[in-house]
This record gives structure tokens, C-alpha cells and sequence, in this order.
């Protein structure tokens, strides 16, 4: 198989497989035990940096370490693969501090189409300030709204 094709195959595949990885970490691990980490994100009037920043310097130490594997002979896609990685990272960054939380200047506002869907999708994901119940736990592929609405009305009537 050609290198280029295994390289973009690679690229792609470290892109697409980091949104199910991060949805994973922020169910199960940011909700779960790294909960402390996580807290200061759901706590509302924040500014500035966050404990919940960590998690980013977590995932650059993976891109760093796939970015070292790949420098060695023999195993050039997992460079690739961290390319994918890091493009996540700034999608994610782009868009969930961005567009999203407007922890930066971003040019682009969130008024209609896919765009707007996400940051209703994530600001549903706000509603819950505790690590337990809470629905989208992804960053760029959003559910719809309505759905995510109906989840947190049945979390809210099954709770005592």
C-alpha cells in the first residue's frame, strides 16, 4: 500500500477516533473520578483558566509521545496519527473555547445550521453542575437539542 495512503489513513483516522476517545474521557473519566479536574468547568461566572485545562496538557502529552513513536524507523502513521490527534485538539479548541464558551476573541457566531445545534447541544450539557446524570458528553459531533432536552426531563423524573 502507498505511504500516502496509509498517512492520510492514519491522519484520518487519529481526527475521527479522537471524538469517540474524548467522549469516552468526558463520561467516563471527566464525570467519574477526574470529577475534581472537571468541576471548574461546570461552575457557572468562571474566567480565566481552569483545573479543567489539565486535560488538555493530558491529551498533548499522548499526541507528544504517538509524535515521538512515529520519528522512529518503521512506524512514520503513528506521526500521522498525531497529526489527527492535534487537529482534534484544535477543532476542539476552536470550537469549544471559542465558539462555545467564548474563553477567546471568535469571529464566528453560532446563529444557525450545525453550528448553532452544537453549542445548544453543549450548553444542555451545562444544565447538570453535578458529575452525575447530564447528556452530550462530545465536542464536535453534537446531538440534536430536542432529543438531549427529553433525556434531561426523564433524568429529572427519576431522580427521588
Amino acid at each position: 500500500m502507498p505511504a500516502i495512503l496509509i498517512n492520510t489513513v492514519s491522519f484520518l483516522a487519529g481526527l475521527v477516533a479522537m471524538e469517540g476517545v474524548a467522549w469516552a474521557m468526558h463520561r467516563y473519566i471527566m464525570h467519574g473520578p477526574l470529577w475534581v479536574w472537571h468541576k471548574s468547568h461546570h461552575e457557572p461566572g468562571r474566567k480565566g483558566p481552569e483545573l479543567n485545562d489539565l486535560f488538555a496538557i493530558v491529551f498533548a502529552g499522548i499526541a507528544i509521545a504517538l509524535f515521538w513513536a512515529g520519528a522512529q524507523p518503521g512506524l512514520r502513521p503513528l506521526w500521522w496519527l498525531a497529526v489527527g490527534v492535534t487537529a482534534y485538539g484544535v477543532l476542539y479548541a476552536m470550537v469549544h473555547d471559542g465558539l462555545v464558551h467564548r474563553r477567546f476573541p471568535f469571529p464566528i457566531k453560532a446563529d444557525r445550521g450545525y453550528l448553532l445545534r452544537l453549542v445548544r447541544a453543549h450548553h444542555l450539557h451545562h444544565v447538570t453542575h453535578t458529575r452525575e446524570g447530564g447528556v452530550s458528553f462530545g465536542f464536535l459531533v453534537a446531538e440534536d437539542p430536542e432529543r438531549l432536552m427529553r433525556q434531561l426531563q426523564a433524568q429529572r423524573a427519576d431522580r427521588p
